[in-house]
């Protein structure tokens, strides 16, 4: 699924770079729960192995989509995408 058949989903009308709107991500997100304040957009899902994954999506951030996913540990890992087409920015606390 890329990014903008989920943004199409839950109705999100977000400015965002042409190359995160056909980056591909993982159809889990569709069965989230979307949060929206200060037209941010959360969308947050649980999975059947108790992993919790946040979709955080600010078009006017530096990075205006973050994806972190918390596992049972309380570990998170992640990605930040920048605005400009580059490798992203890993987010970890291990």
């Amino acid at each position: 699924m890329i990014l903008t058949d989920l943004l199409n989903h839950f109705e999100i009308n977000a400015d965002l770079p042409d190359y995160l709107l056909n980056h591909v991500f993982n159809e889990v997100f569709l069965d989230g729960k979307l949060e929206i304040e200060n037209n941010n957009y959360k969308i947050v899902v649980k999975t059947r192995q108790n992993v919790i994954h946040h979709m955080i999506i600010k078009p006017n951030d530096d990075f205006p989509l973050v994806i972190m996913s918390e596992l049972p540990s309380g570990l998170l890992n992640g990605m930040k995408f920048p605005k400009n087409e580059s490798a992203g920015i890993p987010i970890n606390n291990f």
